[in-house]
């Protein structure tokens, strides 16, 4: 199996803005949110998707995502964090936890061409950490 680009992330060889991890889970921002603190909760062990996952990494990764979806909720705010599995951009299980106040705001699609704001990120990381 090919190593993904987030089990790039997750050894260190590609930069990303961490806000949690654990032994089974790592979780960063998007670099192009849907809203400000959009994350990507991701299992440390590869498996293209997520309903081929094993029970127990399948409960650790949503575990994590409950836990970093509320911590979301109250470090921004935000009365909502929605959850996606979209399973086809990336050939690595992952949930996409996007805080927002409207439906409008969960349903935005940005530019995936636009370069990154990593300094914004940063702060953002920095101030999202678990």
């Amino acid at each position: 199996m090919t190593e993904s680009i987030f089990t790039k992330i997750i050894n260190g060889e590609v930069p990303s803005h961490k806000i949690y991890e654990d032994d089974n889970v790592y979780a960063f921002l998007d670099i192009h949110p849907i809203q400000p603190g959009h994350t990507l909760v991701v299992p440390k062990k590869q498996v293209d998707f997520l309903w081929d996952m094993e029970e127990v990494d399948y409960a650790a990764l949503t575990l994590a995502a409950k836990k970093i979806a509320a911590h979301l909720r109250l470090k921004l705010g935000v009365p909502y964090v929605g959850q996606q599995v979209i399973g086809v951009d990336v050939p690595h299980a992952h949930i996409h936890l996007i805080p927002f106040t409207a439906v409008k705001d969960f349903r935005n699609y940005p530019d995936q061409t636009a370069d990154p704001d990593h300094e914004l990120l940063m702060h953002l990381s920095k101030r999202l950490a678990l």
